[in-house]
């Protein structure tokens, strides 16, 4: 993320009204995606992966993030792609659901954008209930809004799951 960006992120967090239009855009492979900033705690580079036995493909492990204990999964192989080695593009962004930290590992984190809910469009195929929450649309760009409960539920991981695997009640 740029300075710019950053500095962009930080002003608007300041501003309550405005904090729910705010998403942070990343790559997985070579489409865009968005999440609400809302639930994002930090982006965090190279930590050192711990392997996690029984846990599904996708869960590439946990992380030790200042003494917290953080399920890692790889978007990539969550949505089906090949599994990439790791480069310095290489991302953890840390979310926070149901006070659970889970770091999502992605590509590339592009920049934190404003897109107002009538540039979101729902999706153009099922209800729009599953990871997929809408299109963001901005000039010829659109980016996937991701549902994070979907994301981390829809392959039989949920909440209570992580909640095991971080240790916290």
């Amino acid at each position: 993320m740029t300075e710019k960006s950053q500095k962009f992120a930080h002003e608007a967090v300041d501003d309550e009204d405005s904090i729910e239009d705010m998403y942070l855009t990343f790559e997985v492979d070579t489409e865009e995606y968005a999440v609400c900033i809302e639930t994002v705690t930090e982006i965090v580079t190279n930590q050192r992966i711990i392997p996690a036995p029984d846990m599904p493909p996708y869960l590439a492990g946990v992380i030790n993030l200042r003494g917290k204990v953080v399920p890692l999964m790889d978007v990539r192989v969550r949505f089906g792609l090949p599994k990439k080695a790791y480069d310095d593009r290489t991302c953890t962004i840390v979310v926070e659901i149901d006070e659970v930290p889970t770091g999502l590992m992605v590509d590339r984190v592009k920049d934190v954008l404003e897109i107002p809910k009538n540039k979101i469009e729902p999706p153009k195929y099922g209800k729009g209930d599953g990871i997929i929450q809408g299109m963001g649309k901005r000039n010829e760009q659109v980016s996937f809004i991701i549902s994070l409960s979907q994301l981390l539920s829809a392959q039989r991981i949920d909440i209570d799951q992580l909640r095991e695997i971080t240790g916290k009640e």
